[in-house]
């Protein structure tokens, strides 16, 4: 009977200890506290690359455009360096649209503030081709968005490390 009591007592006080714990405010390994700057920055990701994806529908190509500075600078490791938004949405137009689709590789996006600028963007993405389907290359991205009064945009982009889907 005394064994009884005891572990009665016991997980009594382990339950106890264990809300007091969740009481307090410690962290959770379960849901990480919500960051309106991720979450901006997510959204943002998630509209400029559902009118990339779309860029052969009517209006698209101009929607994803008009995500990004007329001066910026988009760098390339395999396609080259192209200086204004006008040479980027162009070979958007040429080499993308009809052909294949970008997607986010889940749980890789990461976003840092840039104090009085806005933020960065980092992540890997991954390229699949329209006609078959098949996700054949992936890269690493950097994103710099600037943020000026309600509006982003978009002044830098780095796609770099392409290379075969894993």
């Amino acid at each position: 009977m005394y064994k009884l009591a005891a572990s009665i007592v016991m997980v009594s006080a382990l339950v106890v200890l264990g809300s007091s714990v969740a009481a307090s405010g410690l962290p959770s390994t379960n849901t990480p506290p919500a960051d309106p700057l991720f979450n901006k920055i997510s959204a943002l990701d998630t509209a400029v690359f559902d009118a990339f994806n779309h860029c052969s529908e009517p209006g698209q190509l101009e929607r994803h455009a008009s995500y990004f500075a007329p001066d910026v600078e988009f760098y390339h490791d395999q396609g080259g360096v192209t200086w204004t938004r006008d040479a980027m949405i162009a070979n958007t137009r040429k080499n993308v649209c009809d052909h294949f689709r970008r997607e986010l590789i889940p749980g890789t996006l990461k976003v840092y503030p840039i104090k009085d600028f806005g933020a960065i963007e980092q992540g890997v993405h991954r390229f699949c081709q329209f006609k078959t389907g098949d996700c054949e290359g992936m890269a690493d991205f950097i994103v710099i968005w600037r943020h000026q009064g309600d509006q982003w945009q978009i002044t830098r982009v780095l796609s770099y490390g392409h290379r075969p889907n894993k």
